[in-house]
């Protein structure tokens, strides 16, 4: 039996062909393509450094204090005050140490004179002496006064001796007493700027076996950097390399120096072990204080020009600073190994496996439904 077809019809039914066409073009289920995140290797510079959090010190710190008990009398300075060596920084009540002063020398003066008297009886014992000496052999003079004669004469010089060590005596006396006055003006030992006043006017310090601080004075030209470097980092550190720190007040600037030690003797924090690593840096003009809390950089190596892999890249561990990586090769992927060497905790350095341009996947970006 056979179906014909008019010229109407054959249209139409042409015409529910295209759209059924058309509608599977758009609605039939595609095969997904993935697409992936790539990052070319380039070429760049690279820093391998330990970070610490650290304190600012003074470098050179004096605990300024009083060598003579007595009352303070007056003080000159107050905190902050910039000070030269020799400046006067306070005045502890003198008249004591006066009064010793005058005792002495009053004992001094009594003694110089006993001792004038004493040479004077001694020169004169010695002439009496000499004159029997010559008249013994007339028989004008007997033995025995003669013997007592030169033993006056010894007696005499015994007498000049004793007033003599007395006075040697009574000058070390004098000199003592003369130097604690001195140490009543309590002047600076160096420049610097007043830190710290313990000791206020009135009160009353006792000098007995250590002298007791009245202020403390720091030189604020070169700061002190004491960070606190973790057992885990503190192998890698050693004197002469690069070091850098930020402040809060000034996150943008870094303050740059060079180690100049590790402290043998570690510090228990919160059951954690750190050494403290230190350095200086100038502070001409004392924008750094005392106490600042310093984030720390300390630079073990830097290398340029230099292969760059981002962290991402890399995916299971294979070997000793090796990893496999997926490299878009005309748009598949492809695996490799690749050979690492410093690192940061975003970039690590190219040492064999990849080349400059390659595309490293970073990973797949999800395809629409």
């Amino acid at each position: 039996m056979a179906f014909f077809l008019t010229k109407k019809q054959g249209k139409i039914i042409a015409a529910i062909l295209i759209f059924i066409a058309i509608g599977l073009f758009f609605f039939w289920p595609k095969e997904h393509l993935p697409s992936y995140q790539t990052q070319k290797i380039t070429r760049g510079e690279l820093s391998k450094e330990v970070t610490a959090t650290g304190k600012l010190d003074a470098v050179r710190k004096v605990d300024v204090g009083a060598q003579v008990s007595g009352q303070l009398q007056t003080l000159y300075v107050k905190e902050g005050d910039v000070v030269k060596k020799g400046d006067l920084l306070a005045i502890i009540d003198p008249k004591k140490a006066q009064n010793e002063v005058a005792e002495s020398q009053e004992t001094n003066n009594e003694l110089t004179a006993n001792l004038q008297q004493a040479k004077a009886e001694l020169r004169l014992a010695q002439l009496t002496y000499q004159r029997q000496l010559k008249l013994i052999g007339t028989h004008v003079i007997a033995q025995e006064e003669l013997d007592r004669t030169k033993t006056d004469v010894e007696v005499k010089k015994a007498r000049v001796a004793t007033y003599e060590a007395q006075i040697r005596k009574n000058q070390a006396t004098l000199d003592t007493a003369r130097t604690n006055l001195q140490y009543t003006r309590i002047t600076a030992p160096m420049d610097g700027v007043v830190t710290f006043i313990k000791t206020l006017e009135g009160q009353t310090v006792i000098a007995a076996q250590e002298a007791p601080t009245i202020l403390t004075l720091a030189d604020l030209d070169t700061m002190l950097v004491k960070a606190e470097v973790s057992e885990a980092d503190v192998i890698y550190l050693k004197p002469d390399l690069k070091a850098s720190f930020t402040v809060l007040g000034a996150p943008d600037k870094a303050f740059n120096g060079k180690l100049k030690d590790i402290l043998p003797t570690p510090e228990k924090i919160n059951d954690a072990i750190f050494y403290y690593a230190r350095f200086e840096v100038p502070n001409e003009q004392h924008l750094l204080r005392l106490q600042m809390t310093a984030q720390v950089k300390i630079l073990l190596e830097h290398k340029k020009d230099i292969l760059l892999v981002p962290l991402s890249a890399l995916g299971e561990d294979v070997g000793i600073n090796e990893y496999q990586v997926e490299v878009l090769v005309n748009g598949q992927p492809e695996k490799r190994v690749v050979k690492i060497g410093i690192r940061t905790d975003v970039y690590a350095e190219v040492i064999s496996g990849l080349n400059e341009n390659d595309d490293v996947i970073l990973g797949e970006i999800a395809g629409e439904s």
